[in-house]
């Protein structure tokens, strides 16, 4: 699923309400806390798009089909494969490479990536076509029930592209949550 993004800051609201209904038209109640954090990383990523090229942007969501397998959070279904995870991407024009700040506590801005690093499995970007592609994503959440398996993402364009900016780890997610109540 994709959505063309303007290079208008009011497009963020935009394509925030296009999550929420892809997210709702996948059984996902959009008020969950999985859903508020894909909201929350494609409002940064959309944001950086619009806000750092002045140019237009495409949103990408990739999520598992229905009834093959499972977004996260979605629970306990047989026939489903509960380990695929919901991917974001934004590509845009411009070739600069994402640089995560760290803002000062007074500051209004500059949190976006960081917010990324520490709400996400993994993130990261790589050149495309005359621009760049920044991605992310997010893993189901494995039930307590069963021991967490570290399996490598396979993204060959990223190893293969010279200057590709290599997937990060979200360090500590009890650091996530405090920088989401932020």
């Amino acid at each position: 699923m994709q959505l063309a993004v303007q290079a208008d800051p009011s497009e963020v609201g935009r394509a925030r309400r296009w999550v929420r209904a892809r997210l709702k038209g996948h059984g996902l109640d959009p008020d969950a806390p999985v859903a508020e954090t894909l909201v929350l990383v494609v409002s940064e990523l959309v944001t950086n798009a619009v806000v750092h090229t002045g140019c237009p942007a495409v949103l990408r969501l990739s999520m598992p089909l229905p009834g093959r397998s499972c977004p996260i959070g979605s629970g306990a279904d047989g026939d489903r494969d509960p380990l695929v995870p919901v991917r974001v991407e934004v590509a845009d024009a411009s070739v600069v490479a994402p640089a995560p700040r760290h803002a000062g506590g007074d500051a209004t801005n500059g949190r976006g990536l960081e917010l990324v690093e520490l709400l996400c499995d993994r993130w990261g970007w790589y050149p495309d076509g005359s621009g760049k592609r920044v991605w992310c994503e997010i893993d189901p959440k494995v039930p307590e029930h069963l021991p967490a398996v570290q399996t490598p993402v396979e993204q060959p364009l990223v190893d293969q592209v010279p200057g590709a900016h290599p997937p990060l780890r979200a360090a500590d997610p009890a650091a996530a949550s405090r920088a989401y109540a932020l």
